[in-house]
């Protein structure tokens, strides 16, 4: 394995390796993701679970959710790989951990990466007591939680409020992997997927783990990789004989698109290779491991993220505000195996942008409009394509860290404002002395323009929604 990884390594071929697993992975059926009814279920258009190895909510009238049972049977290992929670999918989410009796959740990206929502917060925060979701009848209380410098470990309680059954949930948390790429270190990934193997969540004594990022393919796909790739050598009496392309075209046949760049494949030969060494009796690579990720330093923080994260809840779950991340810069091509790997970024780029402005539009509307007119237009919106809801709330795009109700202006339009403010001060008002309280005065006027704009804004989607709901239909008819 280690001859093969510098051959590819030398000849710069991980592009072709890469391409050879596209070209060879199989294109399954998937029609029910796409049923009209489950549109608003998926995260993105183009990562869909195939219909053999869907998971299937039980006792509900509609069984769909963007989630694949990955089966390995020879290393006797099952994950559950689905997309970051929406809104509108966190109670679905939660009722799949309970009927599948997982033990852990294994989460891998953080909730707003590259200028885009990529998760709901489906769990508590310190804060907070505990997060109810009616629509299934499930109560999620946070327990304890660890942090280290680059994850985070959770214990979540998981309560069925008809019966009382409560169970334990292992959270892990890794929040420094950057969409599209690769963590920091091999060492770093190793000594995290350890701590998951040693709280007993990945053994056949407990339900399949659920694993996601945002699409549920690339960096879980990943860290599903490299565990089975270990876990087959440490069956198999010639280590060596493990082929991780192969075992990567196995696991594709469940959900498509798993690992997303050479990048990926790359890093995942490289953890396999660093493990195997552990699995070969180096029993003090562990202890390198931990050291070299230096887990126990504190955690940089990202304060603008942070606020961003802490604004809004909607039915029980944090929105974030739409922004800029600063500690991820990644903009390797993504592929599932479909198309070009730059024209799927772009799209994924656009779904983001819709997602996160379709999440602002649910919080803020409700407020406004009754709930029963509320349905009739989301109904219209599901039913039309999805650039409709980007084009009708277009003005909303652009106002990412707005606060509807107290009028708070994102940090982007202060500082144009404090720019046009301080640009329209004349030279006789500096002169008197009073440029200072001049300025304030004229940023309190540019901040009072700006609300009324974003008022009439709202009162304009407001006029939209009660003509679509007086729209003559031809079941009226």
């Amino acid at each position: 394995m280690e001859k093969e990884f510098r051959e590819i390594d030398e000849e710069n071929g991980w592009n072709s390796s890469y391409g050879d697993i596209r070209n060879k992975s199989p294109v399954l059926p998937n029609k029910i993701a796409k049923n009209p009814e489950n549109k608003n279920r998926n995260r993105y258009r183009d990562v869909n679970p195939y219909d053999h190895s869907r998971v299937k909510l039980q006792n509900v009238e509609n069984d769909y959710i963007n989630a694949s049972l990955v089966v390995v049977e020879e290393a006797q290992r099952s994950y559950i790989l689905t997309q970051g929670p929406l809104p509108n999918t966190c109670c679905h989410f939660w009722l799949m951990v309970w009927q599948q009796k997982s033990k852990a959740i294994v989460m891998l990206n953080r909730i707003i990466e590259k200028d885009a929502v990529k998760c709901a917060q489906y769990w508590p925060t310190p804060e907070e007591e505990a997060l109810f979701y009616k629509e299934t009848g499930l109560c999620v209380k946070l327990v304890s939680e660890d942090i280290k410098s680059y994850y985070t470990v959770r214990v979540l309680q998981l309560q069925d409020i008809k019966t009382g059954e409560a169970r334990d949930i292992f959270h892990f948390h890794y929040t420094t992997w950057p969409d599209f790429g690769v963590p920091q270190s091999p060492a770093s990934f190793l000594n995290f997927l350890f701590k998951v193997r040693e709280s007993g969540s990945l053994s056949l004594q407990n339900g399949p783990a659920v694993v996601h990022c945002s699409a549920g393919i690339g960096r879980s796909g990943t860290f599903s990789l490299v565990d089975t790739c270990l876990v087959l050598m440490e069956k198999r009496e010639d280590p060596c004989s493990v082929d991780i392309k192969q075992v990567l075209l196995n696991m594709r046949n469940y959900r498509m698109g798993l690992i997303q760049t050479p990048g990926q494949l790359r890093f995942s030969y490289m953890a396999v290779i660093e493990g195997s060494k552990y699995i070969m009796g180096d029993s003090s690579l562990q202890d390198h491991w931990k050291e070299l990720s230096q887990e126990d330093q504190c955690p940089k923080i990202d304060r603008l993220s942070f606020q961003r994260q802490c604004v809004e809840r909607c039915n029980g779950n944090r929105l974030s505000d739409h922004g800029e991340n600063t500690l991820e810069s990644c903009s390797k091509p993504q592929d599932d195996g479909n198309g070009s790997p730059e024209s799927l970024v772009r799209r994924r780029q656009q779904e983001d942008r819709k997602a996160s402005t379709a999440q602002k539009v649910h919080h803020i509307l409700p407020s406004f409009v009754p709930a029963a007119e509320m349905q009739d237009h989301n109904k219209e919106l599901s039913e039309d394509d999805d650039s409709l809801k980007e084009d009708s709330y277009f003005s909303l795009q652009r106002q990412p860290g707005e606060w509807y109700n107290g009028n708070r202006l994102s940090t982007e339009d202060q500082e144009i404002n404090e720019n046009n403010s301080e640009s329209s001060i004349k030279p006789q008002d500096v002169g008197d002395g009073n440029a200072e309280s001049l300025l304030r005065k004229r940023r309190r006027e540019d901040r009072k323009a700006c609300t009324t704009q974003k008022v009439q804004k709202i009162k304009q989607m407001m006029n939209e929604v009660e003509r679509k709901r007086k729209r003559p239909r031809l079941s009226d008819t």
